[in-house]
């Protein structure tokens, strides 16, 4: 047994069973290692931004992490903006980081670079497992640390040597922290100013947006307070069946107006809402002036169980408004946009489905629709760093094999991590893969506006525009091993995404709206 051994056998031991990998020289000694310890899925994606973002789709599918494989500080680096929304999203990932052999940093050879300040930012927990005897304990210690909570990506730095010399250290299991329930005082406090306030709104975040904790708050729906979400949310879920709150508006102007006149806003699982971006005289917190704010639960306690408590303080419903299965009869016919693809997808989406969506611009219009769908899962662009939606879409078919994963994706988002197909189509995942093609950036056109850039002429134009030349999304796909179509009318999108729906494999349709 050798130090890539003890580290595999460890994950394992705590339950950390699926790895999303693209290794290099430094990380042989745990690819061999793969071969002795069966229970780890070994998925390898050719970019490690794909790995990384699977890696997230898995942990929050699985409330449990997965491990990375990545090579180095360089192989982190390209990995880095999806940890940055798996961070966001409070994920646990375990990253194992290859390094050079600890008698070899000092020569600082060409792949050499200073690991633990570049992982630093985006990680809970960072340490170098610098000889095998340690391999176990501090592996151990990364499972742990990647729970948090609330969670999040940790970085497990393993020098070459700490994996290929021996040890006789056997695996360890990790003591996996438990949330804290909410304090007392808290729950008589928000009980107490939410029936004293006019006009209050409760704002859930992270915990406080699973499927537990959305029955809670549809208790307090019911006794006749507003509840709201943030504007992203890295796992919720939607559907006939199950409360829908409103969510905080992304633009800062009009959460404002859809908040004018609130005096009390309470946060469960969140922290205050500010605006995405910067923008010249307009707000950047999203809180109306003069409204009182109070935390019921931090992000590290338990949502669930606050939510409980404060609906029983206040004496609310048993239970509260659910949304009813709603979907178009008929086939939307005419010009393809998101709004009749949304209503196919709704028409066509089965129960226990998840969808990824990455889609930008284009998402308004599935999202409305599929509010009274079949009940299925969202996973969020939590972070704001497009290319997540391909790469959710790997990690939640490894961690949900029975479920249909739809991606739903902008153009200019999909290019990101169009590696991702081929890993779907080599793993044969049961996933669709939906890209929304307009052959622009739509977002930065109406952001450019809304900064006081001014209007693009000739030359900004070239940096939002997509369309010169035409990206072929349908050869794309071909070529990474997906089937693949591309719809121009309405008609088309909703048999294309029937049949994805009604048959098992990957799939790839291009939305030309």
């Amino acid at each position: 047994m050798n130090g890539a051994d003890a580290l595999i056998e460890t994950l394992v031991a705590n339950e950390v069973t699926a790895c999303f990998a693209n290794p290099g020289t430094s990380e042989m000694q745990f690819v061999s290692a793969l071969d002795r310890q069966p229970a780890m899925r070994p998925v390898l994606c050719l970019f490690e931004g794909v790995a990384t973002g699977a890696a997230d789709g898995y942990g929050r599918m699985a409330g449990k992490p997965a491990c990375t494989l990545l090579h180095l500080g360089p192989g982190y680096g390209n990995g880095l903006a999806n940890l940055h929304n798996a961070r966001r999203g409070f994920t646990p990932i375990v990253n194992v980081i290859g390094d050079h052999a600890t008698y070899h940093r000092q020569y600082d050879a060409p792949l050499n670079s200073d690991i633990p300040t570049i992982v630093g930012p985006n990680s809970l927990w960072v340490k170098s497992a610098d000889s095998p005897e340690t391999v176990a304990a501090i592996t151990a210690e990364a499972v742990a640390a990647s729970y948090g909570p609330p969670g999040g990506p940790v970085s497990l730095i393993l020098p070459a040597d700490s994996a290929w010399l021996e040890t006789t250290t056997k695996p360890v299991k990790a003591q996996i922290p438990v949330r804290a329930a909410p304090s007392a005082d808290a729950v008589d406090t928000t009980a107490k100013a939410l029936k004293a306030a006019a006009k209050p709104v409760l704002l859930l975040g992270s915990q406080a947006t699973s499927a537990a904790a959305l029955t809670q708050a549809s208790r307090l729906a019911a006794a006749g307070y507003r509840v709201l979400t943030d504007t992203f949310i890295a796992r919720q879920p939607r559907g006939a069946g199950i409360f829908q709150p409103g969510r905080m508006q992304y633009f800062g102007e009009a959460a404002l107006a859809d908040l004018a006149g609130v005096d009390l806003m309470i946060y469960v699982g969140t922290v205050i809402p500010v605006a995405f971006f910067a923008y010249p005289d307009r707000p950047s917190v999203l809180v109306p002036e003069g409204c009182e704010t109070l935390t019921l639960s931090t992000r590290q306690e338990d949502s669930v169980a606050a939510l409980t408590a404060l609906a029983d303080a206040l004496g609310a419903p048993a239970s509260g408004p659910v949304q009813p299965l709603k979907v178009a009869e008929a086939s939307p016919t005419g010009q393809l946009t998101p709004q009749s693809a949304g209503a196919s997808i709704a028409r066509h989406l089965p129960e226990g489905a998840v969808i990824c969506d990455d889609s930008v611009t284009s998402g308004g219009g599935v999202a409305v629709p599929c509010g009274t769908a079949q009940p299925h899962d969202v996973l969020a662009l939590t972070g704001g760093a497009i290319g997540i939606g391909m790469p959710l879409a790997i990690g939640a078919g490894v961690a949900a094999p029975a479920s249909k994963i739809i991606s739903l994706n902008g153009d200019g988002a999909g290019m990101y991590t169009v590696q991702s197909l081929w890993t779907m189509a080599r793993e044969n995942l049961d996933v669709t893969v939906v890209v929304f093609a307009n052959h622009s950036y739509r977002i930065l056109n109406i952001e450019m506006g809304r900064t006081g850039a001014g209007n693009p002429g000739p030359s900004a134009s070239k940096l939002l525009d997509l369309g010169n030349p035409k990206i072929d999304w349908v050869s794309l796909a071909k070529g990474l091993g997906l089937p693949a179509v591309r719809c121009t009318t309405a008609e088309d999108f909703d048999d294309a995404f029937a049949r994805a729906m009604n048959e098992p494999g990957p799939k790839f349709i291009e939305a030309a709206i």
